[in-house]
């Protein structure tokens, strides 16, 4: 007659004693190797020229004529590609101007901030701005470049995988060193 409530009263005992509050594991994420940074020029037939990575290709991205000098730098490690697209200025540096902060801006409904740096070489003619695009959006990091007269360079940064701020951060930070490197030694020919 003792023996159910005894039985009841132990099993809510032990199972009252057995629970603990759960805390889930955060999420882990690959490492990644990152190459050692080693730079080459562009080849001699482009109207401009830098130094781009080692561990990176230059694809042709020639959609039509006009399009003739627009490339790509894939970076096929880290699924990441740096679209340039290469424009002669006819009296239209204001629409190419208008076009890429556009572009820049349209990220603001995943961005957290958008931070602008000046690039300013006036021995080699080149000027321009690298915006970085804080948190989820679609590219991270776009520029431009101008001799403010005949030639304008716009480039875009986009990884192949969905955004996430947190486990793209150190190929991002590796990448935007090269994107510097590009614009240190960027010149028009």
């Amino acid at each position: 007659m003792f023996k159910l409530p005894a039985i009841f009263i132990g099993t809510i005992l032990l199972f009252s004693a057995c629970q603990r509050e759960y805390t889930p594991k955060p999420r882990g994420y690959f490492r990644i190797d990152l190459p050692e940074k080693q730079y080459h020029k562009t080849p001699s037939k482009l109207p401009y020229r830098f130094d781009y990575p080692t561990y990176c290709y230059l694809l042709n991205n020639r959609k039509a004529e006009q399009e003739l000098y627009w490339i790509d730098v894939v970076y096929p490690k880290f699924k990441a590609t740096v679209f340039l697209s290469y424009k002669i200025i006819d009296k239209n540096f204001e629409e190419y101007f208008e076009d890429t902060y556009q572009f820049v801006y349209k990220h603001t409904i995943k961005a957290d901030a958008i931070d602008e740096t000046p690039v300013y070489h006036p021995d080699k003619k080149v000027y321009g701005v690298i915006y970085d695009i804080k948190g989820d959006a679609a590219s991270n990091v776009q520029f431009y470049l101008t001799d403010s007269t005949k030639n304008f360079l716009r480039g875009a940064l986009y990884f192949d995988v969905a955004p996430n701020k947190d486990s793209l951060a150190p190929v991002l930070k590796f990448i935007r060193a090269d994107i510097d490197r590009l614009t240190e030694t960027f010149e028009w020919k």
